[in-house]
């Protein structure tokens, strides 16, 4: 089983400022709960439960969150506010959390890297949480069919959707063959190509299971697209000397990076699970 999941989180969300000046764009509230614990929750669906966390400066909210604050407690309990607080409740007494900083914005890449210490040498699962992903059945996340097809092929497994012609420069793009429905063995991938060059339409999303040795990888890999260290080019590396699998998830993905889809699922989440009679 896999038990370890890291989250890199020590982005500068400026898509959304003046907003993330003060507040981590992991902590922007989709309603009412801040991207970083659906990510958590999906995480320990999958039974992750070492939840290990690459933050920056100005990111200790998202440490806040999964703490004890007994001011705010106090104040909800033997109130009917005090429910609000149960799902964060229950993913701190089920998980633990560790942190640690990246030390340069040096791209995905050098994130995972960072995390190393907190992951040692076991296969993990990674969550891009501003990638908002929703399985088709309740307990059902991405990462839980992830780590079934993981059981299967004892490789990197990256989660992949088609995305339209127009937007594939905007993403790590794969190329390979279908071996089974939605599963695909990758033979390239290609960190956002230029408009008209993307060997495919299939795109890599925020969601990762690695094994061990991606952090030898990552350490000998050069900078690549936008002087950035990306863990595109370390699975390149993957795909020569193993295998990596895309796979093609079953479910929805929100693009919670940009503003356009953080309102999209706001929409969503309210009309499907708050806005009930």
């Amino acid at each position: 089983m896999i038990k370890k999941c890291l989250f890199p989180a020590a982005g500068y969300g400026t898509r959304f400022l003046p907003a993330t000046k003060s507040i981590p764009k992991e902590m922007l509230p989709i309603v009412n709960k801040p991207l970083i614990q659906y990510g958590v929750e999906e995480a320990a669906n999958a039974g992750m439960m070492d939840i290990a966390i690459v933050t920056g400066r100005g990111k200790h909210a998202i440490e806040d969150l999964f703490d004890n604050n007994r001011i705010i407690e106090d104040a909800v309990a033997n109130t009917d506010k005090a429910q609000l607080l149960e799902e964060t409740n229950t993913l701190m007494a089920a998980c633990t959390f560790s942190y640690t900083r990246q030390k340069q914005m040096k791209g995905l890449g050098d994130a995972i890297l960072s995390g190393e210490p907190l992951i040692g040498e076991l296969p993990f699962g990674v969550v891009l949480a501003d990638d908002l992903c929703i399985g088709e059945q309740p307990h059902d996340s991405v990462l839980a069919q992830m780590v079934k097809i993981y059981e299967q092929h004892r490789c990197s497994i990256v989660a992949i959707e088609e995305v339209p012609e127009q937007d594939t420069h905007k993403y790590g793009v794969i190329s390979g063959q279908e071996i089974e429905p939605g599963i695909y063995r990758i033979d390239d991938m290609v960190e956002k190509p230029p408009e008209g060059t993307a060997p495919s339409n299939m795109a890599i999303i925020g969601r990762y299971i690695l094994t061990p040795d991606i952090f030898d990888l990552l350490r000998s890999t050069p900078a690549g697209t936008g002087g950035e260290i990306q863990i595109t080019d370390a699975l390149k590396s993957q795909i020569s000397k193993g295998g990596v699998i895309g796979y093609k998830f079953r479910g929805r993905r929100f693009d919670c990076g940009s503003i356009h889809g953080f309102v999209e699922a706001t929409n969503y989440f309210y009309d499907h699970f708050f806005n009930k009679p």
